[in-house]
C-alpha cells in the first residue's frame, strides 16, 4: 500500500524502533509475527502438476495462510476501522496545499537515508541530485514545506537499504506480510531496520520517550493512505483476489524502484519465435486486399 499505483502506495518514511516505547513495542511485535510465520506454511502443490508448481514458485509465498490472516487483520480492522476513516477525514479537512506541504516536509526529512543509499549503490549523479534538493528545499522551500527543487529540474527519487541490497544481488526472499508494516519480505525488512541507522533522527531521540517519531510514522501512513483512497478502492473492486493483486503490485513497485524506473530488456518477453503467418479458411496464408481505386474513379470523398 507502497511505498499503489504502486510506488506511492508502498513508499514513505519509517519509524525507528529504538526511539520510543511504541517503537520498541513495534519491534517486539515484528519479532513475534516472524516467529508465528514459521509455523504456518502454504500447502505445496502436487509435483506432477507443473502449472501449479510454477505458480507456487512464482508467488514465492510459502506462509500464505498466515500472510492472508495478517492481511485480513490489516484490511478489515486496522485499515477498515481506523486508518481509512482517518485518512478520509484528513483528505476532506485539509486543503491540497497543506497536504502537499506535509508530504514535502516528510520527504525532506528522509533525505539522509536516500543519500546514504545513493552512495552505497554508486549512484553519484543521483546523490548529487539528493544533496541539491535538500539544500534548495530546506532553504528556499522553507524547511522542506515547499518543493521548488522539482520545479528547477531536480526531481525527487526514493532509495532505501532494501534497494541497495537488491542492487548488490540479494534476492527478495519469501513474501511476508506483517501487521502495520504490510509487505515485508526478508530483504526489505532488513532494509527497513538498517535504514534506521542512517536516519539522524534515530540518534536525536535515542532513549527518549518522545512523541515525534511515532507521530512522524503515523502522519506518513495517514498521508499515503489518503493519497491512495480511490486507487485502493478501485483495485479492491476490480480484483478477483485482493491479496494477490496487492502482492503483485508491491513486487512491481519494488522492481521499478530497484531499476530506478529503467526497463531491463532482458526481462522483456521473448517474441522472436512468434509466427506472424495467418491461416485462412481457404488454406492460404496471404492477406487479401482490395485494389486501390483509380485516380479518375469517384471515391465519394
Amino acid at each position: 500500500m507502497s511505498k499503489m499505483a504502486a510506488d506511492k502506495i508502498f513508499g514513505g518514511a519509517m519509524l525507528s524502533p529504538s526511539t520510543s516505547k511504541s517503537g520498541r513495542n513495534l519491534a517486539i511485535g515484528m519479532i513475534a509475527a516472524l516467529a508465528l510465520t514459521l509455523g504456518a506454511c502454504a500447502t505445496r502443490p502436487d509435483p506432477s502438476d507443473q502449472a501449479a508448481v510454477a505458480a507456487y514458485q512464482e508467488a514465492n509465498d510459502p506462509v500464505e495462510p498466515l500472510n492472508r490472516y495478517f492481511f485480513a487483520v490489516n484490511d478489515q480492522l486496522l485499515d477498515g476501522l481506523i486508518l481509512k476513516p482517518a485518512a478520509q477525514g484528513y483528505d476532506a479537512v485539509l486543503p491540497g496545499f497543506a497536504k502537499n506541504s506535509i508530504r514535502h516536509f516528510l520527504d525532506n526529512l528522509r533525505t539522509p537515508v536516500i543519500l546514504v543509499n545513493d552512495v552505497l549503490q554508486g549512484e553519484w549523479d543521483r546523490a548529487g541530485t539528493t544533496i541539491t534538493r535538500f539544500g534548495i528545499n530546506t532553504t528556499v522551500g522553507v524547511g522542506g514545506l515547499l518543493d521548488p527543487a522539482t520545479d528547477w529540474g531536480y526531481d525527487r527519487h526514493g532509495e532505501d537499504f532494501g534497494q541497495t541490497l537488491a542492487v548488490w544481488g540479494t534476492g527478495e526472499g519469501p513474501y511476508i506480510f506483517l501487521p502495520l508494516l504490510g509487505p515485508a519480505p526478508p530483504r526489505d525488512l532488513t532494509g527497513f531496520v538498517v535504514d534506521q541507522a542512517f536516519d539522524p533522527l534515530t540518534y536525536v531521540f535515542w532513549n527518549r520517550d518522545s512523541v515525534i517519531p511515532p507521530t512522524r510514522f503515523i502522519v506518513n501512513g495517514l498521508d499515503l493512505r489518503a493519497r491512495n483512497l480511490d486507487t485502493l478502492d478501485e483495485i479492491e473492486r476490480t480484483s478477483v483476489d485482493y491479496y494477490a493483486a496487492l502482492r503483485s503490485l508491491y513486487r512491481q513497485s519494488r522492481n521499478n524502484e530497484i531499476a530506478n524506473g529503467e526497463i531491463d530488456p532482458d526481462n522483456l518477453p521473448d517474441i522472436s519465435d512468434i509466427d506472424y503467418e495467418f491461416d485462412y479458411e481457404d488454406g492460404s496464408d496471404e492477406i487479401e486486399t482490395e485494389p486501390a481505386p483509380a485516380a479518375s474513379q469517384n471515391t465519394g470523398i
